[in-house]
């Protein structure tokens, strides 16, 4: 279960902060969380555009994807902070992430109180229409003397304290499960398999359906290669070690763009007969649709479906299990959908693996074994649906069938 935490407060001291990181650090186990700014939040003014600010674009599609959201408010005389206030004010004018998803309101505060009376009044802003919220009722925790309410290592001191913080959370945790049986996934648009909007990082000047856009699209960007340095996230790489680095996976793993173009798998080097998703070379640059023109439009439909409830946020991967398969074999595809910096959707990053080995090994390494039952022929957060967005293998109907989308192999 995946929450995200607001910071009620745009100061750089904030001991609603310090809670929302105890609160992430403490109940790891139970789920994420993910702490959010609203520091760069600008007042809100209806005569601006929401989404020239990065902050508020990220805050949007985080709170959209999250399946609950836990609220961290200071109390500035007798209510909410302006820059709290301003957030919710963006986030429900022309967008509404907050719609229909649980909430969790906590604060912490200098005196007694805590944060009693802006709680309250953090309530009926939530409640309001625009807003829409599904806060959870109840379960009020109000931290006190903030001050002295936390050691050195941003720890809440009092032990009672921390028991009843966990039964508060573990109320937003069986909250969330009944809420999310209300949730209406969003409609799902028509997807453009074929690549007629060029995006930012489009290659242009050559066919993506060329067999040799590889080759040509790298002359044409001057693409680096061998041992020239990358410098990434968190480490430096030359193009040669990153390369080795992929085919070295013990999975097959599969990249298409926020613009439906399939641009990557790992295992080049692989004949399509071994493996699990049957790509080939010439692949690499094509357009979805063009991958998929041999299917029939009701299986086409399925590569929609994975490709549109992952840009949508109504799920954050989708699972399959490909059945037929020869003994000792389970087929596993994962969909997992990638995002920019800003938290928008940035493409789908499929990974195929056969997952029997692994069930083998964990089962022999604890002493247990299975008993009864039958694994599913397929999965996903918060659904049942499945298709293959990477390679073409797939079923008749998008919700309960098997598809891959990304490249073209059928089963």
């Amino acid at each position: 279960m995946k929450f995200v935490g607001i910071v009620g407060s745009n100061a750089e001291l904030s001991y609603n902060r310090k809670l929302l990181q105890f609160i992430q650090r403490e109940f790891k186990l139970k789920f994420e969380l993910e702490v959010l700014e609203i520091d760069e939040v600008p007042v809100f003014n209806q005569d601006e555009k929401w989404d020239d600010c990065f902050q508020l674009r990220y805050l949007y599609n985080k709170i959209t994807r999250a399946d609950g959201v836990i609220i961290a408010t200071p109390e500035h005389n007798h209510t909410i902070t302006a820059s709290l206030k301003s957030v919710l004010e963006w986030l429900s004018y022309k967008v509404h992430p907050f719609e229909n998803k649980p909430v969790m309101i906590v604060g912490a505060s200098y005196h007694d109180q805590g944060t009693s009376r802006a709680q309250v009044h953090l309530r009926k802003i939530l409640d309001a229409p625009g807003v829409n919220a599904y806060t959870l009722p109840g379960n009020e925790f109000l931290l006190g003397k903030a001050k002295e309410a936390f050691d050195a290592n941003g720890n809440i001191t009092n032990e009672g304290t921390v028991k009843f913080l966990e039964s508060c959370l573990d109320n937003f945790v069986k909250y969330v499960e009944v809420v999310s049986k209300l949730k209406k996934p969003k409609p799902i648009a028509p997807e453009d398999l074929y690549c007629t909007n060029p995006i930012a990082t489009t290659i242009q000047g050559v066919d993506p359906d060329d067999p040799d856009w590889v080759e040509k699209a790298a002359e044409i960007v001057g693409a680096v290669s061998g041992d020239t340095y990358v410098k990434l996230d968190h480490g430096i790489l030359t193009v040669n070690q990153i390369d080795m680095f992929l085919k070295a996976m013990p999975f097959e793993l599969t990249y298409a763009d926020d613009n439906n173009q399939f641009l990557y798998y790992n295992n080049a080097h692989q004949e399509p007969s071994t493996m699990f998703g049957k790509r080939v070379r010439v692949q690499a640059g094509s357009r979805l649709g063009t991958v998929h023109a041999s299917l029939p439009p009701a299986r086409m439909k399925n590569v929609e479906w994975v490709v549109g409830v992952l840009r949508n946020g109504d799920q954050e991967y989708v699972r399959t299990i490909v059945p037929g398969q020869p003994e000792g074999v389970i087929n596993t595809h994962n969909y997992k959908a990638m995002y920019y910096p800003d938290g928008s959707y940035a493409g789908i990053n499929e990974i195929i693996f056969n997952f029997q080995p692994w069930l083998d090994w964990y089962l022999e390494t604890t002493g247990q074994r299975l008993v009864g039952g039958n694994a599913p022929a397929a999965g996903g957060h918060g659904s049942h649906g499945s298709a293959d967005a990477t390679s073409g293998a797939s079923s008749d109907t998008p919700s309960h069938g098997e598809a891959d989308a990304t490249s073209n192999a059928s089963n």
